[in-house]
């Protein structure tokens, strides 16, 4: 798979192998396991191509069992509910005869209603923020930067690179994010992208709570479970404003939320997950 943009559109483009059921290609880098953002945004793809009319307006997922980096991964669909507003379908992600994620996912038609959002912190824009590209050459050996400079996703963070920030407690993580190129209109794709975006740096906020960096501490992290829910229609490929924080955090699990909003204030998605943190090397 080429690198940039187009191999992410390409890992994007699921090969349909029978009714209801789609294969996807694996996403090429150094991780020991599947990304999660991956799956979830391959499994939405999956239930889309089953849908023939509304917006995806909601996801719910639980993450199973690691992917394994080297295998294609399996999406079969369950057409739950077909309605006259809202469409339901059920995707399960599959490896070596074994399901590693599943999904639930609700597609809605554009309805008149009453309208309105929590206000967008006042930040910088994305033009006052240095992209990583313009940054000291000093991150730390391994962060995954080149994961996204190679999939074709810009970030870019307020306050400074994460790896450099003070060892303080940190209430909130929050950057602009986008792809490095246009896209074709296929609101699908964009919500994909979303998805897979918005799973890169929200367990990063649970350390952030105790002053530690995900980018230099020692420690296993993994998403147990994802949930967003898009208010509006929205473009990967603009500018979002990703705002997030951590309420919570016991027993090695902890919450983190997150607010998505376009360039201009107006708020497109909400997110909520669970991770897995244990801070300390990881055992064998």
């Amino acid at each position: 798979m080429s690198g940039g943009i187009g191999g992410f559109l390409e890992l994007l483009d699921l090969e349909p192998i029978e009714v209801n059921i789609f294969r996807g290609a694996r996403l090429e880098g150094t991780r020991d396991r599947v990304f999660g953002g991956q799956v979830a945004a391959q499994a939405i793809v999956a239930a889309g191509r089953t849908v023939e009319s509304g917006r995806v307006h909601s996801l719910h997922a639980y993450f199973l069992r690691p992917g394994d980096p080297g295998a294609p991964i399996l999406y079969e669909v369950d057409r739950i509910h077909d309605g006259r507003s809202f469409t339901t379908r059920r995707v399960v992600a599959i490896q070596h005869g074994r399901p590693i994620f599943n999904l639930a996912c609700s597609f809605h038609v554009e309805e008149e209603g009453l309208e309105h959002q929590s206000v967008m912190p006042d930040v910088p824009g994305p033009d006052e923020v240095p992209g990583l590209g313009e940054l000291p050459p000093d991150r730390p050996v391994g962060a995954p930067l080149k994961f996204l400079d190679e999939n074709g996703l810009e970030i870019r963070f307020i306050g400074g690179p994460p790896w450099s920030r003070s060892p303080d407690p940190r209430e909130r993580e929050q950057l602009w994010l986008r792809t490095t190129e246009p896209l074709a209109d296929d609101p699908v794709l964009h919500v994909a992208i979303a998805t897979f975006a918005s799973d890169l740096t929200l367990v990063g906020t649970i350390l952030a709570r105790h002053g530690l960096s995900p980018w230099t501490t020692p420690y296993y992290g993994a998403s147990l479970d994802h949930c967003m829910w898009f208010h509006r229609p929205l473009r990967a490929d603009n500018w979002l404003f990703y705002d997030q924080t951590s309420p919570a955090a016991a027993g090695a699990v902890g919450l983190s939320l997150g607010s998505l909003y376009q360039q201009g204030g107006l708020l497109v998605a909400t997110v909520a997950q669970e991770g897995l943190v244990r801070v300390g090397p990881r055992p064998e």
